[in-house]
């Protein structure tokens, strides 16, 4: 890692010097200027002719882009860590997020299941409440219509007596001939 940084650094640093390389040109009329006449007619033709690169200059050239195309994968290598070290998080978080969000929909399943067990024991109770209530009120009312069928018959038995009791006086009177003492207001 250190030796590609090493090389990242010596790319960066000859990218500085050869990003800008004046032209074989510029530096050919630099020469005839400071030489003498006689002189510039012979750089002149050489500026003309155009010189070549040296051999070192074209393997430090080649070493160069090599470098900077290291530096560019590794800047790429870099980069791609970066977003995949981002999807992971996110893909943790979503997973996480997730996972509370299945436990808070578990916690609220529970809850609801064990209101509506507890709605439905309530219910329960009222039912057999509702059903212990209606047996006392079939029992009070077979209990009144009972105590009514004993008024009933004792209004009967007495209305029975009233009227033998009657009838006896009635033929006690025919028998004696007698007018009752209490008459029917009308006479």
């Amino acid at each position: 890692m250190a030796e590609l940084q090493t090389k990242a650094e010596t790319a960066s640093a000859t990218a500085t010097v050869a990003a800008k390389p004046p032209p074989n040109d510029t530096v050919a009329n630099k020469v005839s200027q400071t030489t003498a006449p006689e002189e510039s007619k012979a750089v002149i033709v050489a500026a003309a002719e155009k010189t070549p690169v040296p051999a070192n200059k074209q393997n430090s050239r080649g070493s160069l882009d090599r470098d900077i195309a290291l530096a560019e994968v590794e800047k790429e290598k870099k980069l791609s860590y970066v977003k995949a070290w981002e999807e992971s998080e996110k893909a943790k978080a979503d997973n996480k997020a997730q996972k509370h969000l299945s436990a808070v929909a578990a916690w609220e399943n529970s809850k609801k299941a064990a209101l509506e067990a507890e709605l439905k024991k309530i219910e329960e109770q009222l039912e057999k409440k509702k059903a212990e209530y209606g047996e006392r009120m079939k029992n009070k009312i077979a209990s009144i219509h009972k105590e009514a069928e004993e008024q009933r018959a004792m209004v009967e038995a007495k209305r029975g007596e009233e009227v033998l009791k009657v009838e006896e006086t009635a033929a006690r009177y025919r028998a004696t001939g007698t007018t009752p003492k209490k008459t029917i207001g009308c006479f």
